[in-house]
């Protein structure tokens, strides 16, 4: 991790996003990492649930058996593989199987599938940190805020500063961790990398608070609009404004 560029972000996201929350990173590694090894699931849990104690600063590190969802297990990239039966499961259902109704159809969730991205994990573990918790060795991949209405306008509008096409967020539809995960690593493969809009997952939902949604883009896109910062909307009355009132939110 650079240092210094850790500093310049966490300097510019004081001055300008006030009492937001720094966001939550990761990256995959083989070797011993600063971080709390994670236990095997003893039981099912969502993995977003599980972020939660990142954002409150502890450092996690997850191999294939400390994910208990089977879902989690493939958008964290351990495994390619779904539950049998996964196109019944998120669609209608059968007698078997009861259906999230989240598409219309077993064929849909199939064509869904084969168009999704999936990166495989490049280590054992995928290790997550907030951003504060940074260090030297580190290599943060992607850059994950959770984010009220009020902090998202501001990282949309970042996002979309220096394109011509206006299309700098995306919100692909998936599952609460694939869009913090699987979607910015495919955008991270881009010449010029989106971000992504997520935590639209209905499932995912209870897991996080009713006015917080996240944004989720490559590190070194991060690093592209740290840049360029200090010369954006973040420097008018208007942007002043929206501070104000994300610096008196306590619910967040």
């Amino acid at each position: 991790m650079d240092i210094a560029f850790k500093e310049k972000f966490t300097r510019l996201w004081t001055r300008f996003f006030g009492n937001a929350e720094l966001p939550v990173v990761f990256f995959y590694s083989d070797n011993e990492v600063k971080a709390e090894i994670v236990e095997p699931a003893q039981k099912w849990n969502c993995f977003i649930g599980e972020l939660a104690k990142v954002r409150k600063g502890k450092s996690l590190a997850y191999d294939q058996e400390a994910v208990s969802c089977g879902g989690g297990k493939k958008y964290l990239g351990f495994t390619d593989k779904l539950r049998p039966g996964f196109e019944y499961f998120l669609s209608c259902g059968n007698d078997k199987i009861e259906g999230e109704r989240y598409l219309q159809s077993p064929e849909l969730v199939e064509k869904f599938l084969s168009n999704a991205p999936w990166t495989p994990a490049k280590g054992k573990r995928i290790v997550f940190k907030r951003w504060d918790m940074l260090l030297e060795d580190d290599n943060p991949e992607v850059a994950i805020f959770f984010a009220s209405p009020d902090v998202l306008s501001g990282l949309f509008t970042l996002a979309g500063f220096d394109r011509e096409d206006m299309n700098g967020t995306i919100a692909p539809f998936g599952s609460g961790c694939s869009s913090v995960i699987q979607y910015p690593l495919a955008e991270s493969l881009k010449e010029k990398p989106r971000a992504v809009l997520g935590m639209l997952d209905v499932s995912a939902r209870p897991f996080v608070h009713e006015n917080v949604m996240s944004f989720a883009l490559p590190v070194k896109r991060l690093e592209e609009i740290t840049g360029f910062m200090e010369e954006t909307f973040l420097i008018t009355g208007s942007w002043e404004k929206v501070k104000k009132r994300i610096n008196a939110r306590k619910d967040v």
